[in-house]
């Protein structure tokens, strides 16, 4: 039976990835900030006594390290960690208010991916060296590829975790430990509904989960999903600033304002 820790496990990614691991018979940590929610998701899920609700916030990094321990406690260790929480939101530089926004998008999808992974490193290390295969799973974006125009806060942070992420699997080379970095396209999701704009190869977040428990079982080192848009970002890296900025500039705009 498959331990699995998974943040921003409420809603969207978190939620699929929850209902996918759950139906294959895994033991799941299910951590976001609604308890009612995580609750009803957990009470929904087969083997519903196998899975340990944590409401708590990943900005506090405390709560974070006690829910991993209780877990490794609870269910003997954790085989795959998944760093999911997330946040969006329209930001721009010019306005004075939205850096109080563009640090909490950075602490709740950066650094919370730090201090979700932290505390498991020895717990896999020995779990690895026993012949266990153990994953640190890091949630980017294709966003992280190229700055979006009035997403400054959100790109910067998934291309952090791309680069974090990178550093982190060449750190564990040779620890058993596998980092695989998932960076989605659009997926349906209540975080992209609000999007102005046209999605491209938008997926279903059920045929996300499957896609990416396939790459988090393989460990693969970097996987995007769906792989239409890992060719746009491909092209996109590869266009010179002028032709980017040009065609970026017409790109339509998060909303900025919005609950976080």
């Amino acid at each position: 039976m498959q331990r699995v820790f998974i943040t921003g496990a409420s809603s969207g990614l978190g939620a699929a990835l929850a209902r996918h691991y759950a139906a294959q018979g895994a033991c799941l940590a299910l951590v976001a900030r609604r308890a009612d929610v995580l609750q009803q998701l957990a009470a929904s899920l087969p083997h519903p006594e196998r899975h340990r609700c944590y409401p708590l916030d990943v900005t506090d990094h405390g709560a974070l390290a006690a829910a991993a321990a209780d877990f490794i406690a609870l269910a003997g260790g954790a085989d795959v960690v998944i760093a999911n929480a997330g946040i969006s939101q329209g930001t721009l530089t010019e306005f004075a208010e939205d850096l109080a926004v563009f640090e909490r998008i950075v602490a709740t999808n950066l650094s919370a991916t730090v201090a979700t992974f932290a505390p498991f490193i020895a717990t896999m290390k020995r779990q690895a060296a026993a012949g266990q295969a153990c994953r640190l799973v890091g949630i980017g974006s294709v966003a992280g590829i190229r700055g979006i125009p009035g997403a400054g806060a959100y790109s910067a942070s998934k291309a952090a975790v791309i680069s974090y992420c990178e550093s982190l699997r060449v750190e564990l080379r040779g620890s058993g430990i596998r980092v695989v970095t998932i960076a989605p396209g659009y997926i349906d999701t209540p975080m992209t509904r609000i999007n102005p704009y046209p999605m491209p190869f938008l997926m279903p977040a059920e045929k996300f989960a499957v896609r990416a428990q396939q790459a988090i079982a393989a460990g693969t080192s970097y996987r995007v999903i769906p792989w239409q848009m890992g060719m746009v970002a491909k092209l996109l890296r590869l266009l010179p600033n002028a032709v980017f900025d040009a065609v970026s500039a017409k790109a339509g705009r998060k909303p900025r304002n919005l609950p976080l």
